[in-house]
């Protein structure tokens, strides 16, 4: 279920009894060691609540990405507190880390799609990492949702006979067909023209509206950052601004 936006709580606000769906305090993380080693993030603290669409921008380099995947337990957060749907995940284990990726929906900006199956078999792999659709038909849920995404008739089109915008509503219906709690996007319309990465950014605005879940999106597409309920600012591993518009500094 879809909060209403009046309920949806400003980051810097008092605690109600909505818990954050992403939560992080004093986050720093690094990369390398001895010598070599090079700090990526520098004392990151975001809340991010339940339902909300957050748009993270900046310049390239600025440790966007490296979020995003600390967020997404692609990799282990190292000091600090990176609480994501209520667990903390900073120092968890490589178990808890799989067992959290399949409550989070992932869209890259390469699709990341198997290029040797087909659009229905790359979005039935997301339904079968749960065992709570393995006893429904997985078939007809990828089918469904690919014709959600407006892909109906390209359902047995292998992944590399499809156009750019169409390997990513594959990878958005791969993302969303067993209902995440929380899509994690990287890039979604950098490799698109201005119609096909508006088509996709309101497709996963109003699916994920739909499903009540939280989505963050890391973007340099200026076009697309009216979707969003909050922008975030990131520059030098830094949290530069949260929820002003930053539409400015993108210029």
């Amino acid at each position: 279920m879809m909060l209403p936006e009046s309920t949806i709580a400003p980051a810097n606000s008092t605690p109600s009894a909505i818990e954050p769906a992403i939560s992080i305090r004093n986050l720093n993380h690094y990369f390398g060691e001895g010598a070599l080693r090079k700090q990526a993030l520098f004392d990151i603290s975001l809340e991010i609540n339940t339902g909300e669409i957050v748009i993270m921008t900046g310049p390239s380099g600025s440790g966007k990405t490296t979020l995003l995947t600390l967020m997404g337990g692609l990799r282990s957060a190292q000091e600090g507190s990176l609480q994501i749907l209520g667990q903390e995940i900073c120092g968890a284990s490589k178990g808890q880390l799989t067992k959290l990726r399949r409550q989070i929906g992932y869209i890259f900006q390469a699709h990341n799609l198997m290029t040797f199956l087909t659009a229905k078999e790359n979005v039935r792999m997301s339904l079968e990492l749960h065992d709570k659709f393995l006893n429904q038909d997985i078939n007809a849920k990828a089918i469904a949702m690919l014709e959600t995404v407006g892909l109906g008739e390209r359902v047995n089109y292998y992944a590399d006979s499809l156009s750019g915008g169409q390997k990513q509503r594959v990878a958005i219906a791969r993302a969303l067909v067993s209902h995440p709690q929380i899509v994690l996007a990287d890039e979604p319309t950098a490799a698109l023209d201005k119609k096909s990465g508006r088509d996709v950014v309101e497709l996963m605005q109003k699916l994920a509206k739909e499903q009540g879940c939280t989505i963050l999106l890391v973007t340099h597409d200026n076009r697309i950052l009216d979707i969003a309920d909050r922008i975030v600012y990131m520059e030098d591993g830094l949290l530069k601004s949260d929820g002003v518009d930053v539409g400015a500094k993108m210029h």
